[in-house]
């Protein structure tokens, strides 16, 4: 923060503090200090308001509230740069800390969630450690392990995924079979570590809108199987024509996908996260798609990344562990 606003702050708080002490002392003055059976001559619905003074005790609770504030900023930072009187400490990794002397580095939320990881990566790492050096294919077996796996996925991608991990619009369902990646153990880490970013290129300027309503016919007819909406004015030959000119290099030729590009299978309707009615396909075929799955791997680390990566492997293998559960 720069100086002038640390200074603007620190004027329009203490400021604000001061203004209300000064109000609360001056409306003091000349205040009886008994009460009495007379009126101020206000009335409201047959109410009558008495000349009496605030009650001491609600005075004090005012006084109360200035001093615990004053307190409180020499204490805390909340004055612009003053960083408070507490020491602070900060974590420079899991097991050293530095203990900043006063007027160096007071305390601060930050350093409190450092301490609060700290603690907590002391307690639960061993854990982590171990499940980390097991194949994601064991851990995946492992009842604890999803349940760790559990609270990490909905602490950290129910929200795009939701909290079954079946998706929505523009996110992937994550309990069936259908990988733009693929779906094997180390992929879905490596997903997960170094996030993603699907791309879809726009194709209206190139094919124009007939052109994308025929793609759009040829992946809807020849691909999924399904037929045109009635009154549909698109030709899947030419979509076919289209798409082996333009589509394939990402797609392959049978409209099958390319794992390593993250290109879905267009045979698969169920696994087309932007839709798949005529319309949505026409949307998606005109100004393309942009999708983005963030990295975790600086937020998780690796030990965390390996139990969701089991979570997730095992949301698409229920049916294979359903005899050992027996």
């Amino acid at each position: 923060m720069t100086t002038f606003w640390s200074l603007y702050v620190t004027v329009l708080s203490l400021g604000t503090i001061f203004a209300l002490t000064w109000l609360l002392l001056s409306t003091r003055k000349g205040q009886r200090s008994e009460a009495t059976d007379e009126i101020v001559g206000h009335s409201f619905d047959g109410i009558e308001e008495y000349d009496n003074p605030l009650p001491k005790w609600w005075f004090w609770l005012f006084v109360g509230t200035i001093v615990f504030a004053l307190g409180y900023l020499v204490l805390y930072p909340g004055l612009g740069n003053w960083k408070g009187v507490l020491p602070g400490y900060q974590y420079l990794d899991n097991e050293k800390k530095t203990e900043f002397a006063n007027g160096q580095a007071g305390w601060t939320g930050v350093h409190e969630w450092e301490k609060e990881m700290a603690r907590s990566d002391a307690k639960f790492g061993p854990i982590f450690a171990k499940f980390a050096a097991m194949p994601i294919e064991e851990v995946a077996k492992d009842p604890q392990a999803l349940k760790m796996g559990g609270r990490l996925f909905a602490s950290n991608c129910a929200v795009c995924h939701g909290s079954d991990a079946k998706g929505s619009y523009g996110f992937p369902n994550l309990t069936d079979n259908d990988w733009r990646w693929g779906g094997e153990p180390a992929t879905i880490k490596a997903t997960i570590m170094g996030g993603r970013h699907g791309v879809m290129p726009a194709w209206a300027e190139v094919i124009g809108e007939q052109g994308v309503a025929d793609v759009a016919a040829y992946v809807l007819t020849n691909l999924d199987g399904r037929t045109l909406p009635e009154g549909a004015k698109a030709d899947p030959a030419n979509g076919q024509k289209l798409f082996a000119a333009n589509c394939v290099a990402c797609h392959g030729p049978e409209g099958k996908g390319t794992p390593a590009m993250g290109a879905p299978n267009l045979t698969h309707p169920q696994a087309f996260i932007y839709g798949s009615s005529f319309a949505q396909l026409q949307q998606t075929i005109r100004y393309g798609r942009q999708g983005q799955m963030p990295a975790q791997e600086a937020i998780q680390g690796n030990d965390k990344v390996h139990l969701l990566a089991a979570y997730v492997y095992s949301l698409s293998h229920q049916q294979e562990k359903a005899p050992e559960a027996k």
